[in-house]
């Protein structure tokens, strides 16, 4: 099996072990690495992250995305991935969050939107 993306590496079984209820989001996380989108839009959010410390700012955003497109309806959702740690790895607190919420202008949102489709030809 072939390593896609940069979370924790999931083992499939049948027996029952580390039964997960939600699945969905991780492979949501799963396809955006594979597609190039979380590595486009960290292209497009490089200034968020001068030094290279903290979370990645694509991968920021694709946790973003990941919560909505699972039906959550506020930032504070990421609670939801964060609190399942081994399945999606570092998730970005709230703050750190709002932060990205509020460098993104419209000609950033107009680059992130041209990432997303240069990723949807790749899928």
């Amino acid at each position: 099996m072939q390593r896609i993306g940069s979370g924790p590496k999931l083992h499939v079984s049948a027996d029952g072990a580390g039964a997960l209820g939600r699945t969905g989001p991780r492979l949501v996380v799963a396809v955006a690495e594979a597609i190039g989108l979380t590595s486009a839009y960290s292209t497009v959010l490089r200034p968020l992250r001068p030094r290279g410390t903290g979370h990645a700012p694509g991968r920021k955003a694709t946790d973003l995305a990941v919560i909505l497109a699972d039906g959550e309806e506020t930032i504070t959702d990421l609670a939801v991935l964060r609190d399942q740690g081994k399945v999606f790895g570092p998730v970005a607190s709230t703050p750190t969050a709002w932060r990205l919420l509020t460098y993104v202008d419209e000609r950033v949102l107009h680059r992130l939107r041209s990432a997303r489709a240069q990723a949807q030809e790749v899928a």
